[in-house]
């Protein structure tokens, strides 16, 4: 189990200038507005409160860093799929998005979270294929797993990874809960495996 000595938030960076320095790997977090990214980041950190959950969706519009136990970082983008975000904004932070992606040496893999009750939305689609393109590994997360009943897991799971086109050879599917804490050891697993 990958004990957590340390979680903080080091910055919010909207320009490829304010990247923090370091060579350190990261993880670059995306989902819907609603996904429940900010409760991921608290629980797998242990640290409630570390990302803040804003009452108005999609409203971060910089990539925030999170430093954990000085060994590796965890990126959060904003939530996607927020329909009162101008256009103007969203392709500045399309444009953020891609230098990122493209010319950030840190980057080991991007953790996609999609909500266990529903298929994926476009926008997950675009952002694991947007991965794929570049070859960037993906960790799925389903979150909400505790809202499921049991006989819903596995076909649920099965709509998710057929409309995503999921890569079973590279990619890895992680069922989570932020309520009773499932999947917390899988994912510290997967990302320590990609630190090397």
């Amino acid at each position: 189990m990958y004990t957590i000595k340390k979680a903080e938030f080091i910055c919010c960076a909207a320009w490829e200038s304010q990247w923090p320095a370091g060579d350190e790997p990261e993880f670059i977090m995306a989902g819907r507005s609603n996904v429940g990214k900010s409760s991921f980041i608290n629980t797998i950190t242990h640290t409630e409160g570390l990302a803040k959950v804003s009452s108005t969706p999609g409203k971060t519009r910089t990539l925030n860093f999170f430093n954990v136990n000085d060994e590796l970082r965890l990126v959060d983008v904003p939530g996607y799929g927020y329909a009162k975000v101008p256009p103007k904004i969203i392709a500045q932070f399309g444009e953020m998005f891609e230098t990122y992606v493209t010319k950030r040496k840190n980057l080991r893999a991007l953790i996609l979270l999609v909500d266990y009750r529903h298929p994926p939305k476009d926008d997950d689609l675009t952002m694991y294929d947007y991965a794929k393109y570049y070859k960037i590994p993906v960790i799925v997360v389903a979150t909400k797993e505790d809202k499921l009943k049991r006989n819903d897991l596995k076909k649920n799971e099965k709509i998710i990874k057929d409309d995503l086109g999921f890569d079973e050879e590279h990619d890895v599917f992680i069922r989570f809960s932020s309520l009773k804490k499932v999947g917390v050891e899988q994912v510290w697993e997967e990302i320590l495996k990609l630190c090397h």
